[in-house]
């Protein structure tokens, strides 16, 4: 008898609409790999619909927070449910950037300078010297991301709008300039390095990440050897800082501008990375020999309790 999967997506946070796209491509997949497939539209009565169905395991597509922070994480483990990617510790951890930045750091991996500080504040007054980038703690696909350019003598005035809906606590960080990569780790391995090059606009904002055509995937990045496996040492040092299961992906910064600083920072670690058509990590996968089936399937037969 195949193995019950129930595809957890949708949920209620602001990567909504990217979780249900990232869900179905999942189960889709998972179907085709011969798995008997439950999709769930995570709501307030998850725990209820889940009790029901009693999955052998639960794929978990869902993106930002409840989906990625350890809540449904806590829940699955409450219900014996096997389940993929990070336990609950680990999500919590990856989600709040500067905490994770904290780990990181204690582990050796370069991040970042910058600080925690209040949005009405970092409103009133430049919080570090530009160019910088303020960015919310806890949300994910570049939602609520600002960088402040050298030019602009006020600070972002949408901090202080009633319309900014990420929290009243921001994290400032030092804008690195140079290049944006990112690596995925899978399992005790990392894969390959993409250089994201966004196709119009200066960085890898929303668009740039989910609309067809917004960006320009490099793999393996044009980068010199050392790097590339500086990249790679970095990620999985990272993910096992955090206590990260499964698959991740760590994006990182390298400024190989000329007259630079030849730094490489991690920006943060996504424990649950996006797995719709235009996404990294089965990009990365692909390129290491896996189907987008093969990695959904390896997904699942590693989910476990207490991860």
């Amino acid at each position: 008898m195949s193995k019950h999967v129930a595809v957890l997506m949708g949920g209620w946070s602001s990567e909504r609409e990217i979780s249900l796209r990232s869900g179905t491509a999942c189960a889709r997949a998972l179907e085709e790999q011969g798995y008997r497939v439950t999709p769930v539209d995570a709501g307030p009565d998850v725990a209820t619909v889940l009790t029901a169905l009693r999955p052998d395991a639960a794929f978990n597509a869902l993106h930002g927070p409840a989906g990625e922070d350890g809540t449904i994480q806590g829940l699955l483990e409450l219900l014996k449910i096997p389940y993929t990617h990070s336990g609950v510790l680990a999500s919590a951890l990856a989600m709040h950037k500067e905490r994770a930045k904290t780990v990181m750091r204690a582990a050796g991996v370069s991040v970042p300078e910058g600080r925690v500080v209040n949005r009405h504040d970092a409103a009133r007054a430049h919080p570090l010297t530009p160019p910088y980038v303020v960015k919310p703690i806890a949300e994910g696909s570049s939602m609520g991301v600002i960088i402040v350019r050298e030019e602009r003598s006020h600070p972002p005035q949408i901090l202080a709008s009633d319309d900014w809906t990420y929290g009243e606590q921001v994290l400032a960080e030092t804008y690195v300039a140079g290049r944006e990569l990112t690596c995925a780790v899978m399992g005790d391995r990392a894969l390959g390095v993409i250089e994201i090059k966004p196709a119009t606009g200066e960085w890898y904002d929303f668009d740039a990440k989910y609309a067809a055509g917004g960006s320009i995937h490099v793999l393996p990045a044009e980068i010199k050897p050392n790097v590339y496996q500086r990249v790679q040492e970095l990620a999985l040092t990272a993910h096992q800082a955090l206590g990260c299961r499964g698959v991740s992906r760590a994006d990182l910064r390298y400024d190989d501008t000329p007259g630079g600083t030849g730094a490489l920072v991690v920006l943060e670690v996504n424990t649950q990375p996006g797995m719709t058509q235009t996404s990294l990590v089965p990009e990365i996968a692909a390129h290491a020999g896996l189907s987008f089936g093969e990695l959904v399937r390896w997904m699942v037969e590693d989910a476990s309790l207490g991860r």
